[in-house]
């Protein structure tokens, strides 16, 4: 299974955009090589703006030039897109209904070394809080492809959240619809509901699960907000026990989100594999993933104590 980089995937569809559409600018904050905006840079310097690191700044003009009907792709990472600059991403974009696209990079845990400070695991839910705001985690790079497609096409703000280490591409052929959820494997004893990096997670603990006989349908959620409500109730009609699982707090990110539709349309057991109320801290990927409990094994081990209950 090929590996990509989401974050490639993000610059090199900037210049394609930027090719066929002239109002397309790009603004970064002194991190264009890891975000790969970059690439547009180099393409088309005189529409690039790097602010150093000054992300209100940033985001400030972005809302500027979005009211002088430009089309902004504005980057940098989640942690300082959501929290640090979070004053002029409500005020002056959100609350205006600009068309500024932010897409971040380096989004959860597996930022890995850099530590807690870079790690943004509470900007899922700061950024569906906010009026007009929709929030987009993609699985893998070709998601994310369709993700910035599906912003730029459409007025408006957007926060799309990608990762910083390479993802599996497991979306093949299912294509993105914005707003909407898919399924990837069939089961019947519960459901899995994923987005971010712990789709890939999820798919792992399938193959566990179905050894143990335990029958187990996947589903991804990559837009997070606006959420994929019928979808949900479905789901719940037909499985009655979900598991979320996210590469986040478990506070106002997808779990959230999947309950707030549930217990007001379609109460039924609902779990969670995410991380509670906890910073992060310095390691690699694959080490957080096991020491905040998001990795496949337990994924399944919830998945087994939730069929218990």
């Amino acid at each position: 299974m090929e590996q990509l980089y989401a974050r490639d995937i993000y610059g090199k569809t900037l210049v394609e955009l930027g090719k066929d559409d002239p109002r397309i600018v790009v603004l970064d904050a002194d991190l264009s090589g890891s975000t790969r905006t970059a690439i547009f840079a180099k393409e088309f310097p005189e529409r690039f703006f790097n602010f150093g690191v000054a992300e209100q700044n940033m985001l400030a003009t972005a809302a500027g030039l979005a009211s002088s009907r430009k089309i902004v792709f504005a980057s940098t990472f989640a942690m300082f897109a959501s929290a640090r600059a979070l004053d002029q991403v409500r005020n002056s974009i959100c609350y205006n209904n600009l068309n500024v696209k932010i897409v971040a990079t380096h989004g959860g845990v597996t930022v890995g070394e850099d530590g807690a400070s870079h790690q943004a695991i509470e900007d899922i839910n700061i950024m569906r809080a906010i009026p007009n705001m929709r929030v987009i985690v993609p699985a893998d790079a070709l998601e994310a492809k369709d993700a910035v497609l599906a912003a730029y096409k459409n007025q408006g703000p957007f926060y799309i959240r990608l990762g910083r280490s390479k993802v599996d591409t497991l979306t093949q052929r299912k294509g993105f619809t914005l707003g909407k959820g898919y399924i990837l494997e069939e089961g019947k004893d519960l459901a899995i509901i994923s987005c971010g990096i712990l789709v890939g997670e999820a798919l792992k603990a399938f193959k566990e699960l179905k050894k143990k006989n335990i029958s187990a349908a996947v589903y991804n959620m990559p837009t997070i907000k606006p959420i994929d409500r019928e979808l949900l109730i479905e789901i719940a009609q037909k499985y009655k026990r979900i598991l979320v699982c996210e590469e986040h707090q478990v506070t106002g990110g997808l779990f959230s989100a999947v309950a707030e539709v549930l217990v007001r349309n379609c109460p039924v057991l609902v779990d969670c594999v995410g991380i509670d109320d906890r910073f992060g801290q310095s390691g690699s990927p694959r080490e957080l993933l096991d020491y905040y409990g998001l990795s496949a094994d337990s994924i399944a081990q919830k998945a087994e104590k939730l069929l218990r209950q």
